[in-house]
């Protein structure tokens, strides 16, 4: 096999791997997809390693061991960089009052004439 066929093999895979994690995560969640991915991404990951070591391997293997070892490092990541995000819909911090501001120069709001509330919208005339 080319080296170039091998390495498009091997993109083929990691991408595969990635939807199916990213499928099982909208399903079950990170922690199970996570797994999962890990999982798939170690077992080609040894077995490239182990093709490595043969005397008729060329660099090609060590190459292809380089891509999923660092995509074993970025799946791992993943859980730590969403503990440190809060999940989705939920707030840490409480809802901040709004202040309430005074765009008037001076700094002081006027009077309110007895009665000068809203004043109530009818409709013209009898239904």
């Amino acid at each position: 096999m080319s080296d170039e066929l091998k390495m498009d093999e091997v993109t083929d895979l990691i991408a595969s791997i990635e939807m199916h994690r990213k499928e099982i995560e909208r399903e079950s969640g990170l922690d199970a997809s996570r797994t999962y991915a890990l999982r798939r991404l170690n077992q080609a990951l040894q077995e490239e390693q182990e093709a490595a070591k043969q005397e008729s391997a060329g660099p090609v293997h060590a190459a292809a061991a380089e891509l999923f070892a660092t995509e074993v490092r970025r799946v791992s990541c993943l859980s730590r960089s969403s503990a440190r995000r809060p999940a989705q819909g939920q707030n840490q911090n409480p809802p901040q009052q709004q202040q309430q501001r005074n765009f008037r120069p001076g700094g002081h709001r006027p009077q309110r004439k007895p009665g000068g509330g809203r004043r109530n919208q009818r409709r013209g005339g009898g239904r």
